[in-house]
């Protein structure tokens, strides 16, 4: 018998299961080809130089490839694809139950998993072949809002003209109509939260982080009775896994473009599903804390003539310049990710 427990965990166990083994082809591949940047970080996004992010990364004294991700995206996709086909091709009433694949919970964020994976490959590829239009390679920042933009109006439309969805919901306030503005609103989150894939900076800091958000999502779905949405959310957090075990340190290779931008967007459809988007900025606080610090440094700098307010943005690297060792800003983030989910958790279900 097929109960919802079986449909949720049982897909996030073989999608780990598809992870690990496509590891060693997939890692192959990168070494053989030598997907690793070429050159280190040398200026930030307000152009300035960074002699500490270089030395933090040290892109040409470590041979670390990029496109790590793929081992998420990929076995996601594979787990869900398997699943699919197997209670179509099966007259079995429990297999047919099995499949999560449904229109109203999981085709917008599979569909922005898939783009966001695709375009931040087209990016990384570009990254380890050092081409581009800025030094270090890849899309430019712009380009990469564009697609994040393009995602989010699609997003903000299936919601709005597909589902029928024009509030949110807002602990201890209820359901808040916000008619047109909803469109605006799903923007400014896509967005933001897509700024705050800059936390893939350490060895296993992104994939627990990230495991950690998918895992609340997966339970508030849950919450919610939908079970199609929570089992996807699982799926991705076995992945997660799969990917973090060959991420801890010292790293085989990094989550990048590929991995965070189909993460960090799908997470925001997840989170709009579930109508718990208002706890979003908690459950995903050190994204958030991750994107803020960046932004109030570049704006320090220049609105206080060069001042700053950290030694180096983003925030976690700002931690191992004042002496933290990398392992350490993994664990406490790993812990803190654990601290605001079970918050963001709490707040949602009271």
């Amino acid at each position: 018998m097929i109960t919802d427990a079986v449909k949720i965990f049982l897909p996030a166990t073989i999608s780990f299961i598809i992870g690990f083994l496509i590891e060693p082809s997939i890692s192959g591949f990168l070494y053989r080809h030598k997907f690793w940047k070429k050159s280190s970080v040398g200026k930030s996004l307000d152009g300035i130089d960074t002699p500490i992010t270089s030395k933090l990364h040290n892109d040409e004294g470590r041979k670390t490839p990029r496109m790590g991700g793929i081992i998420v995206w990929g076995s996601a996709f594979l787990t869900i694809l398997v699943i699919f086909l197997f209670s179509f091709f099966t007259t079995n009433a429990d297999a047919d139950k099995l499949s999560f694949l449904s229109r109203n919970q999981t085709w917008l964020p599979l569909f922005t998993l898939l783009v966001g994976a695709i375009v931040g490959l087209v990016d990384d590829y570009l990254v380890v072949s050092d081409k581009g239009q800025y030094v270090g390679g890849g899309l430019s920042l712009k380009k990469r809002i564009i697609v994040v933009l393009f995602l989010a109006i699609i997003g903000a439309w299936w919601f709005f003209f597909k589902l029928g969805v024009h509030s949110i919901i807002v602990p201890s306030f209820g359901e808040i109509q916000l008619g047109y503005m909803f469109i605006p609103l799903f923007i400014i989150f896509m967005i933001g939260i897509y700024s705050g894939g800059i936390i893939d900076g350490i060895d296993g800091l992104a994939g627990g982080v990230f495991a950690v958000i998918f895992s609340s999502y997966a339970i508030i779905a849950f919450h919610n009775h939908q079970v199609d949405l929570s089992a996807f959310c699982m799926v991705i957090v076995g992945s997660l896994l799969a990917f973090l075990w060959f991420n801890v340190p010292p790293a085989r290779f990094y989550l990048s473009e590929t991995g965070t931008m189909a993460l960090t967007t799908t997470l925001v459809v997840v989170a709009f599903l579930t109508k718990a988007v208002a706890v979003l900025p908690i459950i995903a606080f050190p994204l958030v804390a991750t994107s803020l610090s960046s932004v109030a440094q570049v704006l320090s700098k220049k609105f206080r003539n060069g001042k700053k307010i950290f030694h180096v943005a983003p925030l976690h690297h700002h931690f191992q310049v004042v002496g933290w060792p990398a392992s350490k800003v993994t664990m406490r983030y790993w812990i803190l990710s654990v601290l605001f989910a079970v918050i963001g958790i709490i707040i949602t279900l009271i």
